[in-house]
């Protein structure tokens, strides 16, 4: 292409690092970019919760929104805070090969048994399994980028928090004694990367899918279609994770109550022939087995 493009994208470390890997592939492909750096509304307020903000997409909003005006080509996301259905008019150019998925603990204290001990993470996802496993523990709200986060917990009288691996590793801030927390069902396509673009820039469109990863986008899609279903968004207590081996899709997807004393779980195998439609298939199998009863307290609890 003979343009340069303008890679919008969130003005963090781990968010500019996300953008530069984007800038290096479309380089190897013989295409030239610029990054343009913004500030959403997720990262501009950080005083409050982000299920009490109330707004779908939080993180993306302001570079739909520049997508949608022509004053950015495409955007560089995590994928797992992309909503479920794209603003109308965008669309997904590139699934990215996935990193990890994992959640891990970074602590002060390896000894997790005691009582009263406080772990922070911003997600009601981490909290509910968290408690699920140590109900004796308190969670606590973080906010803030990864850099942000690490300088609270070295302050704070907190045992820990959890974050998730692949922000660190990609900025090289994964601490040697942090804990895997292989036992945590990650968030809907958490660890992979995507690049949006405008619907109509056809030719755009076809330049970027030389960037797709065909394995992530259909676990991440598959995640996505059960978080979807279930009508979770990205605050709901909901854990998703799809996985491909030996021409099988494995599918393990959860949904807790806020407290983590109740939970619903399904962990099956297909087919990889079988796997379109295979999320929304298990939503519906949970919502069928409680989980409709369970989301409807939920959304109740949440709207206050």
């Amino acid at each position: 292409m003979a343009k340069m493009l303008r890679i919008g994208t969130r003005d963090s470390a781990l968010a500019m690092w996300q953008a530069q890997s984007v800038q290096q592939l479309l380089k190897q492909q013989g295409i030239g970019s610029e990054l343009v750096p913004v500030k959403s509304l997720g990262d501009l307020n950080l005083d409050r919760p982000l299920y009490e903000l109330g707004v779908s997409g939080i993180f993306t909003k302001t570079l739909d929104t520049a997508l949608l005006e022509g004053k950015i080509d495409l955007a560089v996301h995590s994928y797992k805070d992309v909503p479920t259905v794209l603003a109308k008019g965008l669309a997904v150019a590139a699934v990215l090969e996935r990193a990890t998925s994992a959640d891990v603990l970074l602590h002060k204290n390896k000894d997790l048994t005691s009582t009263g001990i406080e772990i922070a993470t911003s997600s009601l996802r981490r909290k509910a399994q968290w408690l699920a496993k140590y109900p004796n523990h308190k969670v606590v709200d973080i906010r803030g980028n990864v850099q942000t986060r690490l300088e609270k917990l070295a302050s704070a009288s907190w045992a820990g928090t959890i974050l998730a691996a692949a922000g660190l590793e990609r900025l090289d801030l994964l601490p040697a004694d942090a804990i895997t927390l292989d036992w945590m069902v990650a968030a809907p396509a958490q660890g992979a990367m995507v690049v949006v673009a405008n619907a109509t820039q056809s030719t755009l469109l076809v330049a970027l899918s030389a960037l797709n990863h065909a394995p992530t986008a259909l676990c991440t899609q598959i995640e996505r279609e059960f978080l979807n279903t279930l009508e979770g968004g990205c605050t709901a207590p909901i854990g998703a994770l799809a996985t491909i081996s030996q021409q099988q899709l494995h599918f393990r997807g959860v949904l807790h109550s806020l407290d983590g004393t109740q939970f619903l779980e399904t962990n099956t195998s297909v087919p990889l022939d079988q796997a379109p439609g295979y999320g929304r298939k298990m939503a519906q199998k949970i919502l069928d087995s409680g989980g409709k009863e369970l989301m409807a307290t939920i959304k109740k609890t949440l709207a206050g």
